[in-house]
């Protein structure tokens, strides 16, 4: 069964590297008119999304910002035609790996703000344009909530799993309108500056060894995950997180 999203439109945050760009341009490819919103600029994935034949929007956003979430959110739908109607809350960063003992509370708060703070203010603030009685929200989880992370990510992994919590309960409250609400939890994903600038490549290949199917994952594998969810396939799918890391977190 073919994954048609003709019609609808989509904001992706941190859409334009990484595991975002993996998801605008499925999400692009499958027919929805989407938006990124970057950090650091990179139009790479804005000239892809038009090399496809398509138009392509972009805005700068600091998403732990509520007020520029606010103000983004209001330009992202006018050029998107009025509407939102999916919602992936990508932008996300490890920041750094500090051991707990070392750690400030600076560091914890920055940690906390940029992973769960911002799926809170972007959730919140695009409920005025999700308002077709059709609505996608996809937030970004990881293993981490489950296993812990890996050495000095006590922040990361506690912020992740609110990620989780704040997926379950934005399920129940928004279900009425017609919007479903779940997460996606990636493991181990190649390839990506995550683990180029956080994890040592000795770690990396110990941790892929560990893998059962025996490779990383991609940021294509989650990609077609969250196409899914925001399917027609997944209607009936709210309030679940869904797990990509090869088998890793029950080997």
């Amino acid at each position: 069964m073919e994954i048609n999203l003709t019609g609808k439109t989509a904001l992706v945050t941190g859409g334009n590297v990484g595991i975002g760009r993996a998801i605008s341009l499925a999400l692009t490819s499958s027919g929805a008119d989407v938006a990124i919103t970057y950090f650091d600029k990179d139009d790479r994935t804005v000239g892809e999304i038009q090399a496809m034949g398509r138009q392509a929007f972009s805005f700068r956003l600091d998403a732990t910002d509520s007020a520029m979430v606010n103000l983004v959110m209001a330009q992202a739908a006018q050029v998107l035609g009025g509407h939102i109607d999916i919602l992936i809350n990508n932008a996300g960063h490890l920041v750094g790996r500090v051991p707990i003992a070392e750690m400030s509370d600076e560091h914890w708060h920055k940690v906390i703000n940029v992973n769960l703070t911002t799926a809170f203010y972007c959730s919140r603030a695009v409920l005025p344009y999700m308002k077709t009685g059709w609505g996608r929200i996809v937030n970004s989880s990881s293993l981490a909530a489950h296993d812990g992370g890996g050495p000095g990510a006590v922040a990361y992994s506690a912020a992740k799993a609110g990620v989780i919590g704040l997926t379950r309960g934005l399920a129940k409250e928004f279900a009425a309108r017609g919007i479903t609400v779940n997460a996606v939890a990636p493991g181990f994903i190649g390839g990506t500056a995550f683990h180029n600038t956080f994890t040592a490549k000795e770690t990396q290949d110990a941790i892929v060894s560990r893998i059962p199917v025996k490779r990383a994952g991609t940021a294509d594998d989650v990609a077609g995950t969250v196409l899914f969810l925001c399917s027609d396939l997944a209607a009936f799918v709210t309030g679940e997180v869904v797990e990509i890391n090869g088998g890793i977190w029950f080997a």
